[in-house]
């Protein structure tokens, strides 16, 4: 430190000589040390380029990889590594601030000492001295606050920073400077304040020798940026940050149980309870035919199915929110994945990058098109797309021509849930009206965008009130939760109607009233389906604007099912002339009969498998599994495994049902800890 003040003082000596102030050389030799360093500087800001070159990159590993730490960090010291930068060494540039400093304590000592007429101040120290000395502090850190909101525009790394990070960086810098001002004396603090001031200055020479704008591309980075913050605000917990979540510890050991879990042949993903609904038919039939392990992801604590579990070993639940789902979907190693996601890979799920011949099925959750009310992208990256009829076989057909995407198998499934609801309608024969009920006629829209809730219900109270017909209202849960007030002051309009004729349903823990209404008005709901083809009662469609998830149906398909149905098994009506409504309900009310068979006929040209849809679907995730298991038999990926065989029920019933039981081969299946056999 002595030669290094040694040799500062053959800079600050001459630079008082030359001004006469002490202040003035010390100014001088801060300004004499920035431009021997600019070397140093320029580098740094090279450095700082390359990262900020990298951070697209990053970004996009930070999204593909979303939670997943480790595998993040390795990516991105490959990537620092290729590009040959290190973190580490924006800390040089520091390393020097700091050995310029603790050089220059002894030249300002050399000078306090000396005792010449001016130099009291320079060596007075603020924690021991107080009094005026403490404008030092207060000066140094607002020089630091001064660099860091300009670093903030003019540094090209820190300006790419998030907001939480340029906070970290400047409150530290800030900090420092008070520290250290508050500790040393005076003439060390205004050589710091000279120094934090002088960089901006550095900075700005920098930007102009250096323009980060002709090497970053800056439209790249901003995209990568923005998918990576869209899918990072979109799974933030919904606590605050001094709120405990009461499902954390659970969601923590779901996870590990779940990825401890080696050889997970069949895993189904559930959004809430109510998604079970689509998978039980499927899933109840691989419990009762084979020996199958069901892993059942659901973002849903409060999930029927860890319930259902408690009788069921071979079904396993695990709960786990937005954030670790992302990670799980991405880090995911099973055979078959079944879910009703829409928009796999292309929105925040993402297809597994550990197993890449992972199967992908799409469950569907609705009867109607694949074309109007589903995205361009709901189905293109899964691999199988397990349809309720041949409309959704052609839809998906017309998909995959229009944008030359990869075609799926497309197996003949049929809709388990319509084959449940016909099994308790007719099971509680909820069609029969007790002798002078009145008929009962519901409603029950949408929640989209001018739904007949908003847009007609007054027009359509007013041509169905007074002619002796019961009246239910079921708006749509989703509309209850988005607009309570609106909800409330439909409420109010009607609060003195006779609740015998008009009622409002807002309890939808059942669906009773739902099977037992003569009639069903809607927009574009798909209740209708539901509703007609369980009860064979038509339905009364309300052309309100038309719910559109594709803007490119009408270029793939001129006549979707969710059009030509809407006359086939009702009439639908313009929400602007409403006149004659209640006259055709009236007729149609009169009509059961060739009503019922107009739609029972619809219905079984419609749909698959009618009565065994669950089984269908069942058999075919099985076959799946069992295909994925014996070609990775076939390439010895399943070395030092046990290896055994066991008839299946279902496929010895249908090899009996052809007399042809002894023609029955075995098919050796592997057996972990997630055993899986079927003949």
């Amino acid at each position: 430190m002595e030669q290094l003040a040694h040799v500062f003082s053959l800079i600050v000596q001459p630079a008082y000589d030359l001004t006469g102030s002490w202040w003035a050389a010390i100014f001088l030799f801060t300004f004499a040390t920035k431009i021997i360093l600019m070397p140093l500087a320029l580098w740094t800001q090279q450095n700082s380029i390359v990262m900020v070159r990298l951070m697209p990159e990053t970004f996009r590993l930070k999204t593909r990889y979303f939670g997943d730490k480790e595998t993040i960090e390795e990516r991105s010291n490959e990537l620092n590594k290729k590009a040959g930068y290190h973190p580490l060494l924006s800390l040089i540039p520091l390393a020097i601030q700091v050995v310029i400093l603790f050089g220059l304590v002894d030249v300002i000592h050399g000078i306090t000492d000396s005792g010449a007429p001016g130099t009291e101040f320079l060596g007075m120290t603020p924690i021991i001295d107080g009094g005026i000395t403490w404008i030092m502090p207060l000066a140094a850190a607002l020089s630091s606050v001064a660099l860091g909101l300009a670093s903030n525009k003019l540094n090209p790394l820190q300006r790419e920073q998030s907001r939480a990070e340029k906070n970290t960086t400047n409150g530290l810098s800030i900090a420092m400077s008070l520290v250290l001002a508050v500790y040393v004396v005076c003439g060390m603090a205004f050589y710091w304040v000279c120094s934090n001031l002088l960089s901006i200055l550095v900075q700005i020479v920098c930007n102009i020798i250096i323009d980060p704008r002709k090497q970053v591309d800056y439209e790249d980075l901003n995209a990568a940026r923005d998918e990576f913050e869209a899918m990072d605000a979109a799974t933030k917990s919904t606590h605050k940050w001094f709120q405990r979540d009461p499902h954390a510890a659970r969601e923590k050991e779901d996870y590990k149980r779940f990825f401890d879990t080696i050889g997970k042949h069949l895993v189904f993903y559930s959004e809430s309870s109510g998604f079970y609904k689509y998978f039980q038919g499927a899933i109840e039939w691989l419990l009762a035919n084979s020996d199958i392990c069901v892993h059942y992801v659901t973002s849903d604590p409060n999930d029927q199915v860890f319930e259902l579990a408690k009788q069921q070993p071979r079904l396993i639940p695990y709960y786990l929110g937005q954030r670790r789902l992302i990670t799980l979907f991405m880090k995911l190693d099973a055979d078959v994945v079944v879910t009703s996601l829409g928009d796999l890979e292309s929105s925040y799920m993402k297809r597994s990058y550990v197993r890449k011949d992972a199967e992908y099925m799409y469950m569907c959750h609705h009867m109607t098109s694949m074309t109007v009310t589903s995205t361009r992208n709901e189905y293109t990256y899964y691999d199988d797309v397990l349809c309720v009829g041949p409309h959704q076989q052609h839809d998906l057909e017309l998909v995959e021509k229009y944008y030359g995407t990869p075609s799926k198998r497309k197996p003949a499934i049929g809709y388990d849930l319509l084959d449940r609801s016909i099994q308790n309608y007719q099971k509680q024969n909820l069609g029969q009206r007790k002798p002078g009920e009145k008929p009962l006629l519901l409603i029950g829209p949408s929640w989209q965008y001018d739904n007949l809730m908003d847009s007609c219900l007054d027009g359509i109270l007013k041509q169905l009130m007074g002619r002796g017909w019961r009246i239910v209202v079921r708006p749509h849960p989703e509309y209850l939760k988005r607009y309570p007030a609106r909800m409330e002051e439909i409420l109010a309009r009607y609060a003195d109607a006779d609740p015998e004729e008009l009622s409002f349903e807002t309890d939808f823990s059942s669906n009773t009233s739902v099977l037992s209404a003569d009639l069903l008005f809607t927009d574009w709901s798909s209740v209708a389906e539901e509703f007609s083809f369980t009860t064979l009662k038509p339905s009364v469609f309300i052309d309100t604007a038309m719910k559109e998830n594709n803007p490119d149906w009408s270029k793939i398909h001129s006549d979707p099912c969710d059009i030509t149905l809407r006359n086939q098994i009702g009439r639908s009506f313009d929400p602007k002339d409403l006149s004659g409504l209640g006259d055709a309900v009236a007729q149609m009310l009169e009509e059961t009969d060739s009503w019922s068979h107009k739609i029972e006929e619809i219905r079984n040209n419609m749909i698959f498998n009618l009565g065994h849809g669950g089984e269908a679907a069942g058999k075919f995730i099985l076959e799946r599994v069992l295909a994925h298991q014996e070609e990775a038999a076939e390439q010895g990926d399943a070395a030092g495994a046990n290896t055994t065989s066991k008839k299946s029920d279902a496929v010895e019933a249908d090899a009996a049902d052809k007399g042809n039981v002894a023609a029955i081969d075995e098919v050796t299946t592997t057996i972990d800890e997630d055993g899986v056999s079927r003949d």
